[in-house]
């Protein structure tokens, strides 16, 4: 550890602090870790205004991203001092200002790029857990380096790791290999998610392209983006990815055999998405369930029923059943309402006063225009039947109906129209009691020569 970075950096801190040098490093420091915060606070000011209008996968993260630009600018204007002022004053306080600044701003560089990459995990809490462990070990890593670069024992500890030699399978390696394999893979990887998840922004905000073609394209494009890392990862290792064939076989009879149901849900769901049979918002029944769409996953898809429950359908089973679509593409439902009217009532009042009881209804459509109909004549009155639209049926038509047969009620009270209600004659012939139905089985009886009721 002769003529290490902690040695000559010790020598120089000790000499220069003995000298007037330090206090024009301290000067020079301070004034750049002032400008660095005050570049900081305006670049934040500007994003945070960018940020309202963008999506929460773009939002997410921001604060990691707001605790970077301090140390990133710190870093960056301390570098330049250093460099600056390296011909004219020894400049050992800046370069151990820069281990802190660079470790810091490394830290939260990560915390933001990680937290863009699973902004839009398929399952939150996994999201959360994977981050949770990525930052604690991004954290020790660096907090690691930065130690060792102190010390001055960096170019020690990586010829350690090259020493330190093993066998897998057929492959020898190093521990130092192994790690910056792990790392190119890691690498990778996290460049291929932030890429697919910048296309899902720029997909997402497309007006031009239909929703469920919007989340096929950024699934593929995340999916495709994903593999090619890891094959230009397994590359740069220094492995053959053509042994990938035997795997790539074995998966296919692996999905043919023990898999099948699991492919065929992906399959269905990628179906589903690009014949767009069914839609986000769209109330739906299959298989007993009943509900609006709130989301389309590649394996299910999510009904919230009336209740509030979720149900996670298998999508073959929206492929394979058969689905009833309540949501019309016009985002309209036709409704009926029967009532029933006295024989001595003005019918053609009646009808008008049905058509006047939609009048000033929300979510009741004019065009096309309600309608009264005389549907038949009852036993107790007049049938009839009235129809109109509804805009936005799939939000449910119970509320609007109730408030129509209010109306309705209103006005017929209002004018005269009488509701009858059933009405049953009951005769009693010695001591018997007949009803209206008696008689007219009696009367039947005898017409077919059978014994009457008594």
């Amino acid at each position: 550890m002769q003529n290490g970075f902690l040695t000559d950096l010790s020598a120089r801190l000790f000499r220069d602090f003995g000298e007037p040098e330090a206090i024009w490093q301290i000067a020079v420091l301070i004034g750049m870790l002032a400008v660095a915060w005050w570049c900081a606070r305006l670049l934040r000011k500007k994003l945070d205004a960018r940020r309202q209008s963008r999506f929460e996968a773009v939002r997410f993260g921001a604060e990691s991203l707001n605790k970077a630009l301090f140390p990133l600018l710190g870093a960056l204007f301390v570098s330049v001092a250093q460099v600056a002022l390296a011909p004219v004053i020894h400049t050992a306080l800046l370069r151990l200002a820069l281990v802190p600044l660079c470790g810091i701003a490394v830290i939260y560089t990560m915390f933001y790029v990680a937290r863009r990459v699973f902004s839009r995990g398929e399952a939150e809490h996994e999201a959360n857990a994977l981050l949770y462990l990525f930052e604690k070990l991004v954290t020790a890593i660096v907090w690691g380096a930065m130690v060792l670069t102190v010390m001055g024992i960096q170019d020690d500890f990586v010829h350690w790791m090259a020493s330190v030699r093993f066998n897998f399978a057929n492959a020898h390696m190093t521990l130092l290999s192994l790690a910056s394999g792990l790392l190119w893979v890691c690498v990778t990887l996290i460049v291929a998610m932030w890429a697919g998840a910048l296309l899902d922004d720029r997909l997402m905000r497309a007006r031009s392209l239909d929703g469920n073609l919007k989340v096929v394209l950024a699934r593929v494009g995340r999916a495709l983006m994903i593999l090619a890392a890891i094959l230009v990862s397994l590359s740069i290792v220094g492995i053959d990815i053509t042994v990938l064939g035997v795997f790539g076989g074995a998966l296919g009879v692996g999905l043919g055999f023990g898999l099948q149901k699991i492919a065929s849900n992906y399959v269905s769901g990628f179906i589903i998405l690009l014949d767009r049979s069914l839609r986000l918002g769209d109330m739906i029944s299959v298989s007993g369930s009943q509900g609006t769409v709130t989301q389309i996953r590649t394996r299910y898809t999510v009904v919230r029923g009336l209740d509030g429950i979720e149900t996670l359908i298998p999508n073959e089973k929206l492929i394979t059943d058969v689905v009833q679509n309540h949501s019309s593409f016009l985002t309209r439902g036709n409704a009926k309402i029967a009532v029933q009217v006295s024989y001595r009532c003005d019918v053609e009042r009646a009808m008008q006063l049905l058509v006047d009881a939609t009048q000033g209804v929300e979510r009741v459509l004019q065009d096309p225009a309600p309608a009264a109909l005389l549907a038949n004549f009852g036993a107790d009155g007049i049938n009839l039947e009235l129809s109109f639209w509804i805009e936005e049926a799939a939000k449910g038509t119970g509320g609007v109906k109730s408030h129509v047969n209010r109306a309705v009620w209103r006005l017929f009270s209002e004018n005269g129209i009488e509701i009858p209600y059933a009405q049953r004659e009951i005769r009693i012939i010695d001591g018997v009691v007949r009803t209206d139905a008696d008689s007219v089985r009696n009367a039947e009886n005898r017409n077919e020569g059978a014994a009457p009721v008594a």
